[in-house]
């Protein structure tokens, strides 16, 4: 319709990938450590340690599905730990990983040999549902999941499964499958519809936030910057910023 009516359309694609890079990150730390349960905790003087054991990242093994710009800087910061980082990419970026000890595999063999899962992939035909009955199947018992990128990645009821039977040892999510209508808004007062969302909110090892990995004051600010420089552009009727074009 756009085009139809002679309408430029553009978009900021990758305003701060460290931002939800990061945020993958600190949702990790969290869950494992159990940060938010003895935050809760000591704010109700209950210091005792009971059930907050979590484990090293160190000497883990990691797979990164995924390695644009969002999946290389969260591969790094995983090395940083010490871990073992092993990525799945149909696009690999073999100088990178060779420069930064990372080893590309197939999609398959990184399920089997990962402790710690991380998607990092955008929603296509091919992507949705990679997580499914048939593929959490494959992943190590008590492995940890992490998803920042798109909801439908994940099939929820196949999540929920997995967790049930505790196949999974762990979930941290930034975006759910049907998270339209519902992130983004204060339900506090209201009884929630989405059965599968309310569902995984009862495990004490699910850890969600709502779609905030992208929220920081450096990414708005360089949306903001790309956003005026090709409002600018257009008027000077120049190109647009590589990549920003649809």
């Amino acid at each position: 319709m756009a085009k139809d009516l002679g309408l430029k359309i553009v978009r900021v694609p990758a305003y701060s990938p460290n931002s939800v890079a990061e945020h993958t990150i600190a949702l990790l730390m969290t869950l494992n450590r159990k940060i938010h349960r003895a935050y809760n905790r000591v704010r109700e003087l209950n210091f005792s340690l009971n059930g907050l054991e979590g484990f090293d990242i160190h000497r883990k093994t990691v797979g990164i599905v995924g390695t644009g710009k969002i999946g290389k800087i969260a591969a790094q910061i995983f090395r940083g730990f010490g871990a073992t980082v092993l990525a799945y990419d149909p696009f690999p970026s073999p100088e990178w990983a060779e420069s930064n000890h990372v080893q590309y595999v197939n999609f398959e063999e990184l399920l089997h040999a990962c402790n710690i899962l991380s998607l990092h992939v955008p929603l296509l035909p091919d992507t949705y549902h990679l997580l499914n009955v048939e593929t959490l199947s494959q992943l190590q018992p008590g492995s940890i999941i992490l998803n920042t990128s798109r909801g439908k990645l994940i099939d929820t009821t196949a999540l929920i499964q997995g967790l049930k039977t505790r196949h999974i040892g762990g979930v941290a999510l930034d975006v759910y499958e049907e998270e339209e209508g519902v992130f983004f808004e204060d339900l506090s007062g209201e009884v929630l519809q989405d059965d599968e969302l309310s569902r995984l909110l009862t495990f004490p090892n699910v850890l969600i936030t709502s779609h905030q990995a992208f929220l920081t004051q450096d990414a708005l600010l360089q949306i903001a910057k790309s956003t005026i420089s090709n409002i600018e552009r257009f008027e000077m009727n120049e190109p647009f910023l590589e990549g920003t074009e649809l």
